[in-house]
């Protein structure tokens, strides 16, 4: 068994203040009482009152006329300095700030849920405005996630990123690309980085062995639709994009910006039959669809690379999806992209019907 350590006694701390008064040494007065001199001059220094300290919780009573004397040196008194470690010791070691049953069953469904620490740090303040004991940052929740080892090896698998190690930002190089009618993305109405039009989409394949997922992203919204590809070819594609825009108001699919895939070699159908503008970004800077990327990352969390997908995948693929669009983001004020598109449709619909009665 190891050795156990005890806070000083009351009557231990009555022979330091005797000591004290003889004008002992610590060493001296750490061998009477049986402790290290550290020991004794920890205990010493924390409990002595100074005349000069007035913010102290206690000290002796000393007249006003009393200029001099010994009570004008430093005090130590027995009983005092006993209950003032005492309530220094009740309150040094705080609780975990996730020790809370029902802040950490919230914290936790919401990671099984596969949301990220800052989102649940967000949503926390969205849900219980006014509850303080429920609003924790986002680094709190990541130290108490990792700060027991069996908590760390049931938790971090469900966090967004399997690897946190920086990499080399590459070069952006320039290649040609043998779409037709190709738009080139600066001739957008709204820039790379202007996302305050509603109706603006992005689109990509996640590539996959087998099948690949069609994704569209709403830019504003961040709203996120997907349906599997049955071959890579331009004529599926397109199809795809059909089925997808056409469940839509119009007004919700004003334009859409694609990378450089071969499958998107027949968007002018697009043009041609929906009204939708088409435009491609630049071939390697992938900042300039951001949305649509970290939508695919969300997707990758789902179905790695090297995943085989068939089109019988189609109920698990809209799973993902919901999953995904029912996960509060930052950018979004903590609001949801499926509760952002709607509020957007729900303005749609009035400003259309504005438009009808006029």
């Amino acid at each position: 068994m190891g050795q156990v350590y005890s806070h000083l006694s009351e009557e231990e701390r009555r022979i330091i203040r005797i000591e004290i008064g003889n004008g002992t040494s610590i060493r001296r007065i750490a061998g009477l009482i049986g402790r290290r001199a550290s020991t004794a001059s920890r205990g010493i220094k924390r409990n002595t009152w100074f005349p000069s300290n007035e913010n102290e919780s206690y000290r002796p009573y000393r007249p006003e006329r009393l200029k001099t004397g010994p009570w004008t040196g430093r005090c130590h008194i027995a009983g005092p300095a006993h209950r003032k470690a005492g309530r220094r010791r009740a309150r040094t070691r705080k609780p975990y700030r996730l020790a809370s049953d029902r802040l950490w069953a919230w914290v936790a469904e919401r990671l099984r849920r596969g949301w990220s620490p800052l989102l649940v740090s967000g949503r926390l303040r969205l849900e219980h405005p006014g509850d303080e004991s429920m609003r924790r940052c986002p680094e709190t929740i990541c130290r108490w996630v990792c700060a027991d080892k069996a908590r760390r090896e049931r938790r971090t698998r469900h966090l967004p990123r399997g690897h946190r190690r920086r990499r080399g930002a590459k070069g952006w190089g320039v290649a040609g690309s043998r779409i037709p009618l190709r738009t080139s993305i600066h001739e957008r109405p709204c820039g790379p980085f202007d996302r305050s039009r509603f109706g603006e989409r992005e689109a990509d394949s996640v590539i996959g062995v087998g099948c690949d997922p069609h994704t569209e992203v709403e830019r504003r919204t961040r709203f996120l639709m997907a349906r599997i590809v049955p071959d890579k070819t331009a004529r599926e594609s397109v199809g795809v994009q059909f089925l997808m825009f056409s469940a839509l108001p119009a007004g919700a699919g004003t334009g859409v910006t694609h990378d450089n895939g071969a499958e998107f070699a027949r968007h002018a159908e697009l043009r041609e039959r929906l009204g939708m503008a088409t435009y491609f970004a630049a071939p390697y800077p992938s900042c300039r669809r951001g949305g649509n990327e970290n939508r695919n990352g969300a997707i990758r969390r789902y179905l790695p690379k090297r995943t085989r997908i068939d089109p019988s995948m189609a109920d698990e693929i809209q799973a993902i999806v919901d999953e995904t669009d029912n996960r509060p983001m930052r950018v979004l004020g903590y609001r949801t992209p499926a509760e952002a598109f709607a509020d957007e449709l729900l303005s749609l619909t009035e400003q259309q019907g504005c438009c009808t009665s006029k």
